[in-house]
């Protein structure tokens, strides 16, 4: 997969993906970057697609993936993002890792979050690992695996 039309044919895909599932959509944007196959699309009622804490989205990102893989040639990660949920999301985490990091540095206490799901560990462990003051680990097992912060 690497030409304008196979990125078109992706995109008639995911339109017809979601008109399957009775949902209109307002915008769709499809393009490949270092092998991720980035999906943005925008509906009039997310919380549908989105689910609790993006469940329902990790679910429908899985499915077409595998369909679109199925259609496609080539190795390609799918990230689907509706009306930019993970954009927001992913901000919000960084945002909020930092916070509480600021916080565990100045009162040299460490700090355990609220369990969350791998993905979003992750952010928080990459966006703290540029930090000097403060360490993250995970700990617990899924679903209740959780992160610790801790000062240096």
């Amino acid at each position: 997969m690497e030409g304008a039309d196979d990125i078109k044919n992706i995109k008639s895909l995911v339109c017809q993906f979601f008109e399957k599932m009775g949902f209109d959509l307002q915008k769709a944007e499809v393009f490949l970057e270092e092998g991720v196959l980035y999906i943005k699309v925008k509906v009039e009622e997310p919380k549908i697609l989105i689910g609790q804490g993006g469940i329902v989205l990790n679910t429908i990102q899985k499915l077409l993936s595998k369909i679109l893989k199925k259609q496609n040639k080539g190795e390609f990660f799918v990230d689907l993002d509706i009306n930019e949920y993970k954009e927001k999301k992913y901000t919000y985490l960084k945002e909020m890792a930092n916070s509480i990091a600021d916080e565990v540095a100045l009162s040299k206490k460490e700090r355990e979050l609220e369990p969350m799901p791998a993905y979003q560990r992750r952010i928080i462990h990459l966006e703290l690992a540029k930090r000097n003051d403060v360490l993250t680990e995970s700990i617990g097992e899924e679903p209740e695996r959780r992160i610790i912060i801790k000062p240096k």
